[in-house]
């Protein structure tokens, strides 16, 4: 089994506390320092754009509820450059970077390929730069970059077409990325069709926009150019990874026809999605690179580990799932201003939650053995000190 790290620098209120930004970074390159000792593959960082507070005064906020910043990581490509100078054997990854915001799909792949670049000037640096890549969860972060309906049609079928403009973007990124020299032209047309939709109804909405019965729909490109190159052309791609963050079965394909890409999923995810996944990319995997494999498919597992010295076994246990309960109930609260009991107790189902040897026992029966995990340890909890005496907790305990 592998195992990774995810860090969220969640800048939220706990218990009535919110540290400030510089403490919430300078805790987690402390993390991520004692991440890279453990031995820990892979160090996973949440990316989020635009703050959440300021789009609380919008019209429409999307997490009205939710006090402070979901994350403070803008930039994995800066802020892996911090963190591979401070450690030694620890990769980098980003989860999820949006793709489609900050210049679009073009300007990420430039920058990436920069990042390489630089990464690899030493003959001997071997630590995998590992790309997440998605469309961006909140809308808030991308409509300012113009990823907004554009007309009638789009508005009454945006659910559709944020879709297959995540589609359109993923081509473009994906042959930046591996050197193709390409125009917009040569990027697959959006369609859309009575199949994309939901419903009958959903679909005769647009239609009835249109007032003509047609069988499709054509989306015009969001990314218009002549023929262009990707920047530094010699980036060494072998020091990266790509991973999608999408559901979609149709992306998840899509993708493996330009470049090898693993796939991201939830620790919340139905197991049989999962094996469904790992079926279907077995079929689908670019195999550029080698086959698929499980470690392709790394899953975040939120940690709830409790090996107080001075407590009983049953304390222990007891106090892990008080831990767990109240983290749950706060942050779905703040995402979605209500509690429902039904998703708190799923997440909870879900989470590895007692002492060390529990949490190993619980592994064992839920994960296959060539899983890759992403342990959460800092979900809902700023004690820096307490944070990284679980991570060392989990980890002595998988060793010995």
């Amino acid at each position: 089994m592998i195992f990774d790290i995810f860090f969220s620098i969640c800048q939220t209120e706990v218990d009535g506390f919110i540290p400030s930004e510089k403490e919430m970074l300078l805790n987690f390159f402390d993390q991520v320092k004692l991440a890279d000792k453990l031995g820990f593959e892979t160090a996973w960082v949440a990316e989020t754009h635009l703050s959440c507070q300021v789009q609380k005064q919008n019209k429409n906020p999307v997490i009205p509820n939710f006090t402070g910043e979901i994350g403070l990581n803008t930039d994995i490509l800066q802020l892996a450059h911090k963190v591979f100078s401070v450690t030694e054997k620890i990769s980098v990854g980003s989860a999820i970077r949006n793709i489609l915001c900050n210049g679009g799909p073009l300007a990420h792949a430039e920058a990436i390929k920069t990042f390489l670049r630089l990464h690899s000037l030493d003959e001997n640096e071997k630590r995998i730069l590992n790309i997440g890549f998605a469309s961006g969860r909140f809308q808030f972060s991308n409509s300012p970059y113009g990823i907004v309906p554009r007309n009638e049609v789009e508005k009454v079928a945006w659910n559709v077409v944020k879709g297959k403009i995540f589609h359109e973007a993923l081509e473009i990124f994906l042959k930046g990325l591996r050197g193709d020299i390409f125009s917009s032209d040569e990027i697959a047309k959006k369609i859309i069709s009575r199949k994309d939709f939901r419903s009958d109804e959903d679909w005769e909405k647009v239609v009835a926009v249109l007032k003509s019965d047609v069988k499709e729909i054509e989306i015009a490109p969001y990314w218009n150019f002549e023929k262009v190159g990707v920047i530094p052309y010699s980036a060494p791609l072998e020091l990266l990874k790509l991973t999608i963050g999408s559901h979609d079965p149709s992306a998840q394909i899509l993708a493996n026809q330009f470049y090898p890409c693993g796939v991201f999923n939830l620790s919340i995810t139905p197991a049989n999605e999962i094996e469904e996944t790992h079926q279907r990319m077995k079929k689908n995997y670019n195999t550029s690179f080698g086959e698929w494999n499980r470690g392709l498919m790394p899953r975040t597992v939120l940690i709830f580990i409790n090996n107080e010295k001075h407590l009983s076994l049953s304390q222990k246990r007891e106090k892990a799932q008080e831990k767990a309960m109240f983290a749950l109930e706060n942050y779905w609260k703040a995402i979605e201003g209500t509690l429902d009991p039904a998703k708190i107790q799923k997440a909870v189902d879900n989470a590895l939650i007692g002492t060390p040897e529990d949490i190993v026992e619980q592994m064992k029966i839920r994960f296959d053995p060539q899983d890759r995990l992403m342990l959460w340890f800092d979900f809902n909890n700023h004690n820096n000190e307490e944070i990284k005496e679980n991570m060392k907790d989990f980890m002595e305990a998988i060793l010995y």
